[in-house]
């Protein structure tokens, strides 16, 4: 069994643009209920934590000093976007923001040390893959995930990190903004850019200058199913073997995947999210210590949500041996 924290509060629920827009407040509290119903919140290996807000500092080691200070005034202000449209700015948004970032740091700092025993950690707000370094996009503000690698490249000094998405939507602000870093390997499964948001993630992308051949990229047909994941997620486990080979495993787990979502045309259900992670949690036992931070991601159907997010963390709780 494995000690994982999780991080629950108003403050993360603060993340979110008004309740007629997709990714609002609802969805914590969707995934919180199950969780709940589940009893996890009285399981001895799950403890729950606070969120941390991020500083200034913190942002700036991924993004643009430019972008963060727009984010800034824009959060005073509460009008405009932060894109071309899907990221609408609003009042406090900046602090949203910071608690996002700043549990997702708190969430490495909690497995980098093993605090309590901790191993794993999950960060249910977490995962906003489409930030870039100079603006926002497809709902992400800041970019949780590409502060998270840079601060454990420099506090923590590892050199070699894996990120695994399985989120419909492909990890744009991610997989370009280390396209050319070799210490950061990226396997990502989406559904095909063609048909979906944000239309980028080819199979051919696989890296840049050094760091070719240390990304993946497998796109999936809409109404692809666990059958088509899971053959697919063969590919990923032998591409962290024998590639990644990482002293820290970062998975991003969204729920629009799962049938049923409003914005997605995938067939997965809820098995998906069960198989990866424990596929991932018995390859982090392995390779790196059991080293794992989880990020939420997208999912806009909150029963799929609650679905997805808590098999992830009831197999991270779980003993990683019965997946050998």
């Amino acid at each position: 069994m494995c000690n994982t924290a999780v991080f629950f509060g108003d403050e993360l629920a603060s993340y979110g643009f008004g309740q007629s827009h997709p990714f609002n407040s609802n969805r914590l509290y969707s995934f919180w209920s199950k969780f709940v119903a589940l009893n996890l919140d009285k399981s001895n290996q799950i403890m729950i934590e606070k969120p941390k807000p991020a500083t200034k500092d913190d942002l700036l080691l991924f993004h643009d000093k430019n972008y963060v200070d727009l984010v800034m005034e824009s959060s005073k202000q509460g009008i405009g976007f932060l894109d071309i449209g899907d990221t609408p700015a609003f009042k406090g948004v900046f602090e949203a923001s910071c608690y996002v970032v700043g549990s997702s740091l708190e969430a490495l700092d909690l497995v980098m040390g093993k605090t309590n025993g901790i191993l794993h950690a999950f960060n249910p707000i977490g995962g906003l893959h489409h930030a870039r370094r100079g603006r926002a996009g497809g709902f992400c503000v800041f970019n949780d995930i590409g502060i998270l690698i840079m601060v454990a490249k420099k506090k923590y000094g590892l050199e070699r990190i894996c990120y695994v998405d399985i989120d419909a939507h492909h990890g744009d602000g991610v997989y370009y903004e280390f396209e050319q870093d070799s210490s950061v390997c990226i396997a990502d499964i989406h559904e095909d850019g063609r048909y979906l948001y944000p239309g980028t993630g080819n199979e051919s992308e696989t890296g840049l200058g050094d760091a070719r051949g240390t990304k993946i990229n497998i796109s999936l047909k809409p109404n692809s199913n666990d059958s088509d994941f899971v053959s697919s997620f063969a590919k990923v486990e032998e591409f962290i073997n024998t590639v990644a080979k990482p002293e820290l495993i970062i998975l991003q787990c969204g729920a629009d995947g799962i049938r049923g979502d409003p914005l997605t045309h995938l067939q997965y259900t809820s098995k998906a999210h069960l198989y990866a992670s424990d596929r991932l949690h018995l390859l982090s036992h392995m390779l790196c210590n059991g080293r794992l931070v989880a990020l939420g991601g997208g999912g806009y159907n909150q029963l799929n949500i609650a679905d997805g997010w808590t098999s992830v963390i009831r197999s991270l709780i779980s003993s990683y041996d019965q997946h050998l």
